[in-house]
């Protein structure tokens, strides 16, 4: 009966090392995903600041408040077109704000009528 026991506990310690093992690889895997994140995320601030005016960006900051999907979305669109030279000079507020309206749909109104 002792010998049995004394082979369970190695077996369930052999568990507990793979299963400690395989935690600690995904672990080092989230770690290294959320470094090329950060990176990533480094990267196109510094681009961003490179084609938005202080006045531009502030306002996207703003929005991306209240609307984070559209803003991550214009984001990406204005590096794609600084990225293929198509931007020429930096996009100021006033540009900015056309480029918004045409990408940001209208708000329906919605009126509820009583009878």
């Amino acid at each position: 009966m002792g010998l049995i026991k004394g082979i369970m506990d190695k077996e369930l310690e052999e568990l507990r090392k793979k299963r400690l093992q395989g935690l600690q690889q995904q672990e080092e895997i989230q770690e290294e995903q959320e470094n090329q994140k950060q990176q990533f995320e480094k990267q196109k601030k510094m681009v961003l600041r490179s084609i938005l005016t202080t006045t531009a960006r502030e306002r996207l900051g703003r929005i991306k408040v209240a609307r984070p999907d559209v803003v991550e979305s214009i984001e990406n669109q204005l590096i794609m077109l600084a990225q293929s030279g198509q931007l020429k000079n930096k996009i100021n507020d006033e540009q900015l704000r056309l480029l918004l309206t045409k990408l940001i749909p209208k708000k329906r109104d919605i009126t509820i009528k009583r009878r």
